[in-house]
């Protein structure tokens, strides 16, 4: 069975809401034999990653960058995935309060590093996420698991 990992950071009801919608999407009655696994960006693994079939990263934007924690998990599982993840699908979410461009630019690269496939726009969202945030978020999470389906 495919498996989509969800990595996230999720320090904020702004960001909870987002991550909730993001779950929500991937987990729909409509996707069928995907396994979705949830991991806090602190506690994913590369072990993680490498029994993912797809990724969704999500994380809020702190001081024009990416969380912290995002980038710990980079860190630690960019190497050890780099040439075994080339080509799987990933997308993501970013939540700030005025200002996103740092941390997509930050992903952007990364992923881009890693040789990731984006299968879906990425949502960003500044301030409180309304109900078409929400949204995209739920179409984000559901067209990264439906990417899987067999």
């Amino acid at each position: 069975m495919p498996t989509l990992l969800i990595v996230h950071h999720t320090p904020s009801p702004n960001c909870q809401a987002m991550f909730e919608a993001v779950l929500a999407g991937a987990t729909a009655p409509e996707i069928e034999d995907v396994r979705v696994v949830r991991r806090a960006a602190l506690s994913a693994t590369a072990t993680d990653v490498l029994d993912a079939d797809g990724y969704l990263l999500g994380t809020p934007a702190n001081l024009g960058y990416m969380s912290g924690a995002l980038k710990h998990f980079f860190d630690q599982v960019y190497y050890p995935c780099l040439d075994a993840t080339r080509g799987r699908p990933f997308g993501y979410y970013v939540h700030g309060g005025n200002d996103v461009t740092g941390a997509v630019r930050g992903i952007d690269s990364i992923t881009s590093g890693l040789g990731w496939r984006r299968a879906a726009d990425t949502v960003t969202v500044t301030g409180e996420p309304d109900k078409s945030a929400v949204e995209q978020c739920w179409e984000l999470g559901a067209t990264l698991a439906a990417g899987l389906m067999d």
